[in-house]
């Protein structure tokens, strides 16, 4: 799996890419109600997340979005749980990504790989382009972070589109970090390792790159 990545947001973001084939995706996954439990609590006392959380913010500011009135995905994962609900439970594998993706303040995306058009090149939105949102109207991409297939864009930091969404019927996935470029790299390589551990013992499938 191959994701280009343009000229104008390569100082910006520095994606990190894994594919899963063969995987078993839940409708509700009982093995992670303990983790996912022990893993919200956990959150709610942690310290040393914020300068994840700012590097996160700032890869956005730099594309002229404010992230308190488009907040990246994982700080809003944080801050529901520090609210006092639960992390969000949608399906097995999408409760992976929300875990990693709270714990580790990467946003995260994640798609049914079967339902992606390569190519796939990150980059900044174009005049007027968006796309469905997955439960949510028409998600605006132009001058934002975005993926984009052959079919156009699929994907963003803050909201994926339907058209490519995970559900029980999903046999391989590609899941991307938004890793921003000021964030220390081991910061990134240990996000991309606790996210391959977790699929593999939940998900099952084999790792495709």
């Amino acid at each position: 799996m191959i994701l280009a990545v343009s000229p104008d947001v390569a100082d910006i973001v520095v994606p990190g890419v894994l594919v899963r084939r063969g995987v078993t995706v839940l409708a509700h996954d009982p093995r992670l109600d303990a983790p996912l439990a022990a893993a919200a609590a956990a959150l709610r006392e942690a310290t040393g997340l914020e300068e994840a959380t700012m590097a996160t913010r700032a890869m956005y500011k730099r594309c002229g979005i404010d992230p308190t009135r488009t907040r990246p995905s994982s700080e809003a994962l944080l801050r529901r749980v520090r609210k006092g609900d639960p992390l969000p439970r949608v399906n097995g594998l999408v409760d992976i990504i929300n875990w990693c993706s709270a714990e580790t303040q990467i946003s995260f995306g994640l798609y049914d790989l079967g339902k992606v058009q390569p190519p796939i090149t990150l980059r900044l939105g174009r005049t007027g382009e968006g796309y469905d949102g997955i439960r949510k109207d028409r998600v605006n991409v132009e001058g934002r972070l975005t993926l984009a297939d052959a079919v156009g864009p699929f994907g963003n930091p803050t909201s994926d589109s339907a058209r490519t969404m995970t559900t029980p019927e999903t046999t391989d996935v590609l899941v991307v970090l938004f890793v921003p470029a000021v964030m220390p790299p081991a910061h990134g390589d240990r996000a991309l390792a606790i996210t391959r551990d977790r699929l593999a013992e939940y998900a099952g499938g084999v790792d495709a790159g």
